[in-house]
């Protein structure tokens, strides 16, 4: 399975956001800046992120963003589910476009269902604070 680059850079700007001071706020251009990614790209992840409570968006003149939640609390699974469109691993996941004729009797279809809750399993195991690593390390190298 492989994760769109919209959970990717999700990912990304929590990862970043972990290393800034508690209630300090970030904005969009240095993200953009330290990753490569177009500012455009990161607005939509970050308004994402924001509606589904895992960063917190001030606006005005001072505004910014910050994480929503102690990075303690910010599972990593929960962020993978809500960023991703659909887990359609084979065709037959998706019931509107499903065309397999097999699938009334194939086994496959339980196996890939129960290695998706296998892998939701291990990444609902760690939260920001477990991947966040050193700041210190994150920082350097967001700055160098």
């Amino acid at each position: 399975m492989r994760l769109t680059n919209y959970t990717d850079y999700s990912l990304r700007v929590l990862i970043y956001l972990y290393t800034k001071e508690k209630g300090k706020l970030s904005n969009i251009k240095e993200i953009a800046d330290v990753y490569g990614i177009s500012k455009n790209h990161l607005m939509k992840v970050i308004y994402e992120l924001g509606k589904n409570g895992f960063v917190e968006t001030i606006r005005g003149r001072n505004g910014g963003i910050r994480l929503a939640k102690s990075p303690s609390e910010i599972r990593i699974g929960d962020v993978v589910r809500k960023m991703e469109d659909n887990f359609y691993l084979v065709e037959c996941f998706d019931e509107k476009q499903n065309k397999c004729i097999i699938s009334p009797v194939c086994g496959l279809t339980h196996v890939f269902k129960q290695a998706l809750q296998a892998y939701f399993q291990v990444l609902d195991d760690y939260t920001l604070e477990d991947i966040g690593g050193s700041q210190q390390k994150l920082l350097e190298l967001f700055h160098s």
